[in-house]
């Protein structure tokens, strides 16, 4: 009986199955459905507070930055051409003897001040001045010769061709004293002209040998600064125009001088042509090989709009200033000085790209990009932005200057 009611019962057994796999459905169903609602609330209270969290910072007040600034102003600039320069001597050289020898004596010490033809060296000539006393004695000689065949030419004892022959004598002697005399001289070394000695590079009993460097002789005042310009400018330097020099040595001074003399010929490997400038140099501060900044006066003036140096902000893709204006729509702000507020204003700077040109002291030229009368910031532009609010405050900004000695026409 049991056996037939196993048997009888087949559909029966296959509705359990069904069933219980639609529970098994069922279930996970509503387990990806729990699991769903919770992942979604957890994104979308992640996304609301993202959301509120913008919403406080966009509507959050921005501190003013506290900066000094100053007006785009026209002014007028003298016409000036700028260029670096080296100092060159008037006259220098480093002395050398022509021929060779042991030094005898040193006449001078490193860094004297000597005259044209002051003796420097001596070396030693003792074999040289042996010969020219020989030559000397023979000059002599042939010299009382001369005479007395001119005595007894004279009584008409002699022919004229021995008369000849005596003075001819003579004179080949006494040539051949001086050449000696010259090479006795050879073997002393004298200033060429008046200046200042450098270090010396002998010693007494020192062997030299022709062209040995033995000491530097510059002159110094006054001294020449040669530098180059752009081959357009050709036409319009002439001689007798005023310069000024600058050096780092000196950075206090501005020396003053005159262009003396212009190139006729452009640089083909540069376009650049070559002017040579004479300065006074009473004092000896100026030296040869210095560097310098030079600054040649053209005649007339032009106008210009010049903002301080501080004012531009240089960057990768641009030159930049920021602007000072009143902000476009002005909200209710805390009150000044209220403690933990933000102090109130009305100002903002917006950033713009402007083109400079040439820089005079502390200011630039601004050739576009800007107005005369406009307002930039010259300080703390580090921490500026666009549409960032400003607060000006001038006290402790540095005065910003022209160069104040232009050179003189």
């Amino acid at each position: 009986m049991n056996d037939f009611t196993s048997r009888s019962n087949p559909m029966s057994s296959g509705t359990h199955g069904a069933a219980h796999r639609r529970k098994t459905v069922v279930r996970l169903a509503v387990l990806l459905l729990l699991a769903l609602v919770l992942f979604g609330g957890v994104f979308a209270m992640k996304w609301f507070g993202n959301k509120m969290m913008v919403q406080y910072l966009e509507n959050m007040p921005i501190p003013p930055a506290t900066i000094s600034a100053a007006e785009a102003q026209i002014m007028r600039w003298d016409n000036r051409l700028e260029a670096i320069g080296t100092l060159v001597p008037v006259q220098g050289a480093d002395l050398t003897t022509e021929v060779g020898g042991v030094v005898e004596a040193i006449h001078f010490e490193s860094g004297d001040r000597v005259e044209k033809g002051a003796l420097l060296v001596t070396l030693d000539a003792q074999e040289q001045l042996g010969e020219l006393k020989r030559l000397q004695a023979q000059a002599e000689l042939a010299e009382l010769n001369r005479k007395r065949r001119e005595q007894l030419f004279k009584l008409e004892a002699i022919s004229k061709a021995d008369y000849d022959a005596a003075v001819a004598e003579s004179n080949a002697a006494r040539a051949a004293a001086e050449a000696q005399a010259g090479r006795v001289a050879q073997k002393q070394l004298r200033a060429p002209f008046a200046g200042v000695l450098g270090i010396r590079r002998i010693n007494v009993g020192q062997y030299v040998a022709p062209g040995t460097p033995i000491v530097t002789l510059q002159s110094l005042d006054p001294i020449d600064i040669d530098f180059s310009l752009p081959e357009q400018y050709v036409g319009h330097v002439r001689p007798g125009y005023a310069v000024s020099v600058r050096v780092d040595a000196q950075p206090e001074r501005v020396f003053e001088g005159r262009v003396l003399a212009v190139e006729p010929k452009i640089d083909t490997s540069t376009r650049n042509f070559g002017v040579r400038a004479r300065l006074a140099n009473a004092d000896g501060v100026l030296r040869a090989g210095q560097f310098g900044r030079v600054a040649l006066r053209l005649p007339g003036e032009r106008e210009v709009l010049a903002i301080p140096r501080t004012a531009v902000n240089y960057s990768s893709y641009g030159t930049s200033v920021f602007v000072v204006q009143k902000k476009a729509s002005a909200t209710t702000a805390p009150a000044a000085g209220t403690a933990g507020q933000t102090p109130a204003t009305d100002l903002e700077v917006v950033q713009r790209f402007v083109r400079i040109g040439e820089s005079r002291g502390d200011f630039v030229a601004v050739l576009e990009g800007l107005k005369a009368g406009e307002q930039v910031a010259t300080s703390g532009l580090i921490k500026l932005g666009n549409q960032h609010p400003v607060i000006i405050n001038n006290s402790l900004a540095p005065k910003a200057t022209l160069d104040p000695t232009p050179p003189q026409t």
